[in-house]
C-alpha cells in the first residue's frame, strides 16, 4: 500500500497525506453505512421502534439552523 501511494503520490503531484486522508474520509463513510445497516436490522427484528424525525434530533441535540450550514 506504502509503494502504491507512493507512486500514485508522484503521478498526481500530491502527497501521500492527501490519499490516506482520502482513505480516512472514505472508512468514516463505511462505518457509518454499517452502523445504519446495523440500526436498520434491528429495527427489522423488532429490537428497536421507528422515532420521529424531530424526537431524534432533540436527543442528538441538533437543530433545524445545525442543517442550513
Amino acid at each position: 500500500i506504502e509503494k502504491r501511494l507512493e507512486r500514485l503520490a508522484k503521478r498526481t503531484g500530491r502527497t501521500k497525506t492527501y490519499a490516506r486522508e482520502a482513505i480516512l474520509r472514505h472508512l468514516e463513510d463505511l462505518e457509518d453505512i454499517y452502523q445504519a445497516e446495523q440500526a436498520y436490522g434491528r429495527y427489522l427484528r423488532g429490537e428497536e421502534k421507528a422515532i420521529p424525525l424531530e424526537e431524534a434530533m432533540k436527543r442528538l441535540g441538533i437543530t433545524a439552523a445545525d442543517l442550513d450550514q
